[in-house]
């Protein structure tokens, strides 16, 4: 993987390039002013953005531009797997078409807290072509291999109400554990 893609915290934060840093527990509330804003994305409660920016900052990330919160991605490594789920990804109106997506999710799978992830996954309903856009660009980047396949049923997990969420995995070639020890 390239070093560009690959942002780390000591970029300047009022600057035209986004800085990538560790939310805090203070960033909740725009973390979720930007979710509401980000469309088609599920909103969570304020206090689950609050929750997640502060016990989970290690393996979530926010990106900064000109003292906003401009982008976020929210993830956990499952409890169990060597595999670092993405819960969700925002990236405001001003950010987009900066690659900030990708770069986010560089900077996540990079860090020492992912070190023993050889899986990225994460879950996409078929007609969200911005998220599958975003995990086959980020595959490529890296030379990760993107695979799906049904996981949380319309009918079986969201009692109709919601479309079939399809388990996506990226595998994570060894060049980017290398990556890891400099992170």
């Amino acid at each position: 993987m390239p070093k560009d893609l690959i942002e780390q915290d000591t970029m300047d934060p009022d600057t035209r390039v986004p800085f990538l840093r560790k939310p805090t527990a203070e960033d909740g509330a725009e973390i979720w002013n930007l979710v509401r804003k980000c469309g088609p994305l599920d909103e969570n409660s304020m206090y689950c953005n609050l929750i997640q920016a502060d016990h989970f900052r290690d393996t979530c990330v926010v990106a900064q531009l000109n003292g906003h919160i401009v982008g976020w991605i929210s993830g956990h490594m499952i409890p169990g797997a060597s595999a670092f789920f993405v819960w969700q990804v925002a990236v405001s109106q001003e950010a987009r078409g900066l690659g900030l997506g990708r770069k986010m999710l560089a900077h996540l799978v990079a860090r020492k807290e992912c070190r023993d992830a050889t899986h990225l996954k994460t879950t996409i309903t078929k007609s969200n072509e911005a998220s599958w856009a975003l995990f086959r660009s980020f595959a490529r980047s890296i030379g990760g291999e993107l695979t799906d396949e049904p996981h949380f049923e319309r009918e079986l997990h969201f009692d109709g109400a919601a479309a079939t969420e399809h388990m996506v995995t990226i595998t994570l070639p060894r060049s980017v554990t290398h990556l890891r020890a400099a992170a």
